[in-house]
């Protein structure tokens, strides 16, 4: 189950916030590792290190990395201050953090009767390689100015919204599937919160996202929930539900993202896939009195025939898991692949609204994404529709801001 070696630490390559990759060698030779300094302390060159070299054997894609557990020669000191959430529970390195919904927590008060996110747009998708792009088609020609984040509850994201959804006015002068302003484009100017709510299906630790800590730094995000199992996030909670409600109440979010972690799951089988939980967030974010809206996993580029089109994971979590209407966001792709997805996903329109979203414009918002688009190796040019798909849940969430 787990494989083990010893190695040194080298050098360190990079690191961002919570991570930390190094270099080291081991009796198989060199490799590349990464470090959690909240749970193992910080590795410096010349350290003794153990390492679980599993997922690097196996040459897995997001998760090729021998994972630093231990720094034996100097561990870290012990952890202070109040938490009782205990995340990766029961495995070596199960860790304490204060949840928001605890009752040490400062937003205790403020959860416990909560019960409602007030009608706040719920973008759900598959993947954790959806974030940015759906982050670039709500923001469209208006991101947040880079450098600016919000650093907690009540501080402004200087986002704003300049764009809508499908409709007659997706032509409008201010450029392709732009407004500018007024009902169902946003409010041009009105200062916009989106909070990712990560969820345990994939990475458990946060931290392990560039991505995450790269549009939390610029202000795209104005905050990370990490959700279940899942830990590292500004806020920690016990459920989804709690999970959307911290984003609510806690972050001030105007929008919330939903997703799992990076590290999808899959045993190509129709039930055996870590996506399942898109469903179950639809459910959650309804139940709350949330709009779900469904980003669908579409892809031109994937070369196994279950995900090519609408992928048979967004057809199953939204299709059978999702037992409350949701807002499905159809991209309107050209030619035959576009009528292929346009039909696969009428199935859906059973239980949820389908609403066709113009893609114009959405490509040039991608390629504005702060952080590098990649999906299963892929990247924008590669899967262009998988992103354009993304792109326009997020377009679709941002004209039910008003």
């Amino acid at each position: 189950m787990i494989r083990w070696r010893r190695g040194e630490v080298v050098r360190v390559r990079r690191e961002w916030p919570g991570a930390v990759e190094l270099d080291v060698t081991t009796e198989d030779g060199e490799a590349r590792a990464l470090a959690y300094p909240a749970l193992v302390g910080r590795p410096e060159p010349g350290d003794v290190v153990l390492l679980n070299t599993t997922a690097l054997a196996m040459g897995l894609g997001t998760g090729g990395y021998a994972m630093v557990v231990a720094v034996p020669d100097r561990l870290p000191q012990d952890p202070q201050g109040p938490g009782h959430l205990v995340k990766a529970r029961y495995t070596p390195l199960q860790a304490t953090v204060l949840g928001a919904d605890e009752q040490d927590s400062p937003f205790h008060e403020l959860l416990r009767d909560a019960d409602s996110v007030d009608g706040m747009p719920v973008i759900v998708a598959d993947l954790h390689s959806a974030l940015p792009a759906i982050l670039c088609g709500l923001y469209g020609r208006n991101p947040p100015e880079a450098g600016k984040s919000a650093d907690g509850p009540g501080d402004p994201n200087p986002a704003v919204l300049g764009e809508t959804a499908s409709g007659p006015d997706h032509r409008n002068p201010a450029g392709p599937g732009e407004t500018a302003g007024g009902p169902g484009g946003g409010e041009r100017g009105k200062p916009v919160r989106v909070a990712y709510v990560m969820l345990d299906g994939g990475a458990l630790p946060a931290w392990f996202s560039m991505s995450c800590a790269r549009l939390r730094e610029t202000g795209w995000l104005c905050g990370v929930v990490t959700a279940g199992q899942a830990f590292g996030g500004d806020v920690e909670v016990v459920t989804p539900h709690t999970g959307l409600l911290a984003a609510r109440h806690v972050l001030e979010a105007d929008v919330a993202i939903v997703t799992q972690g990076p590290g999808n799951l899959g045993s190509g089988t129709r039930w055996g896939f870590s996506g399942v939980s898109a469903g179950e967030a639809v459910n959650a974010a309804a139940v709350l009195g949330g709009r779900p809206v469904a980003a669908l996993r579409v892809s031109e580029g994937d070369l196994r025939e279950r995900h090519i089109g609408v992928s048979h994971h967004s057809l199953t979590a939204y299709g059978r898991v999702a037992l409350a209407p949701a807002q499905v966001a159809v991209p309107v792709l050209p030619g035959d692949f576009g009528r292929r997805v346009a039909e696969q996903s009428r199935p859906l329109a059973a239980r949820h609204e389908l609403v066709e979203v113009p893609v114009d414009g959405l490509y040039e918002a991608l390629r504005r994404s702060p952080v590098r688009l990649s999906t299963m190796g892929r990247g924008l040019d590669e899967d262009l529709a998988y992103f354009l798909a993304s792109a326009a849940a997020g377009r679709h969430a941002a004209s039910l801001l008003s």
